[in-house]
């Protein structure tokens, strides 16, 4: 096995480096405790209520043949953006398992602990990236179910910026604190370079302290006052904390940050399902459809990858006897996926569910598919192999190299060809 591995690391080698890097950035819309696809991106009206719930409308799209949610009017303008994929699966119904294989794509079940694919980019760009702002940031939390650093390290976790991107002041951890000003800083800066006279390298410390003071107090500073953002621009986002996240996140990657984390809360919804998703869908409309338009217009759609889904999707039947009173459980066996920008084609659907959408009965796409296909239009050879301290070189995805994990790279939304091996 390990020899066919190598051959496969070989060969595609050979072909990726013929290949030039689509995307700079990825911006992930996580939505955290598993967002429903049967009110999102594969609606199923027909279904009866006992699958359709309150939502028996759908929203038709720019692109004809392709409808979505009802309460996603403005995302429905703009379908040939981004491509969805309805055919998700990993059939784990447990967030831990469902974190895990939707942010490493690892569903080997292995004793190593992998990394996300934003600590895996955040390593791989390690050397090309050269600004101030750390590679990987969280706007406002990564996921917390797991070492999201896997055996990378906490080096290649991302910087959690905390805070609340919707309140007057965003104030981010370690960078902008409302109780101190610049005049504060400076004084306290004074007081530290008179404590430390002769005590250290004088030359290292100023090397790391100029670092440090322009993140904290440079131009980068500026990317999360959202302050000096029209007002009608922040309005387009909406003022929800994700409409906000998401303005920050297209601030960030404009600056050349690699990898932003938008994690969203509150998509668990096992009771009042409907009642919830009324304010969670329209406020998940107005980001997204904003993010992908501004993106658009200062000409970086075309280098940003958008991803937008959970960990899971919920039971495409509604579960309407108590104690739930019209929830939705977990469902890993079938979930949906949009993605955009960065290299990925706009306008298609990639998959199909059966009329309920309880089952994928076309091309399914397991979690290595979508990260490989990231980072294959992200620079980075999804057959390569990442440094264990212990087990040496590891392969990035291994559940890619596995027939029963993987159903291969989406390279059906994507202007990559696909190479002569993979065909086999």
């Amino acid at each position: 096995m390990r020899k066919i591995y190598l051959t496969l690391i070989l060969l595609f080698a050979i072909s990726f480096a013929a290949e030039a890097q689509r995307a700079k950035s990825v911006i992930l819309i996580y939505l955290d405790g598993g967002p429903a696809q049967t009110d999102t991106f594969d609606p199923k009206p027909q279904a009866g209520r006992n699958y359709h719930g309150n939502y028996k409308g759908v929203a038709k799209t720019n692109v004809e043949g392709i409808e979505i949610g009802e309460k996603l009017p403005l995302l429905a303008t703009m379908a040939d953006k981004y491509t969805l994929i309805r055919s998700m699966t990993h059939g784990s119904n447990a967030h831990e398992t469902g974190h895990y294989a939707m942010i490493t794509g690892d569903t080997s079940k292995g004793a190593v602990v992998y990394p996300s694919f934003g600590a895996v980019i955040s390593y791989m760009l390690r050397d090309k990236y050269k600004g101030i702002l750390p590679r990987y940031i969280s706007v406002t939390s990564a996921n917390s179910r797991f070492n999201e650093g896997g055996f990378l390290g906490n080096e290649y976790k991302s910087f959690d910026t905390g805070g609340r991107p919707e309140s007057k002041m965003y104030e981010v951890d370690g960078v902008v604190n409302r109780f101190v000003n610049r005049e504060r800083m400076d004084s306290r800066m004074a007081m530290l370079a008179e404590f430390e006279k002769g005590q250290m390298d004088k030359q290292l410390i100023d090397s790391l302290r100029g670092v440090n003071m322009e993140f904290i107090w440079g131009e980068s500073r500026e990317l999360f006052n959202l302050a000096n953002e029209p007002d009608s621009v922040r309005t387009r986002y909406g003022k929800s904390r994700l409409g906000q996240s998401c303005l920050v996140a297209r601030k960030l990657v404009e600056a050349g940050v690699p990898f932003v984390n938008v994690r969203t809360t509150g998509w668990d919804t096992h009771k009042k399902h409907f009642q919830k998703m009324n304010s969670m869908l329209t406020n998940l409309d107005k980001a997204l459809s904003a993010l992908l338009a501004d993106l658009d217009k200062r000409g970086l759609l075309d280098s940003t990858i958008v991803l937008c889904g959970g960990e899971f999707g919920r039971t495409p039947k509604v579960l309407w006897e108590a104690p739930w009173n019209g929830g939705r459980a977990h469902y890993g066996k079938t979930f949906s996926y949009l993605v955009a920008g960065g290299g990925f084609h706009g306008g298609k659907v990639v998959g199909k569910t059966d009329k309920t959408g309880e089952n994928v009965v076309e091309r399914p796409v397991r979690p290595c598919d979508l990260i490989g296909t990231v980072y294959l239009l992200m620079g980075i050879d999804p057959y390569g192999t990442l440094p264990h301290v212990s087990e040496g070189d590891l392969p990035i995805l291994p559940s890619l190299i596995k027939n029963d994990q993987s159903g291969g790279l989406l390279y059906e939304i994507i202007d990559i060809k696909k190479p002569d091996y993979e065909k086999k």
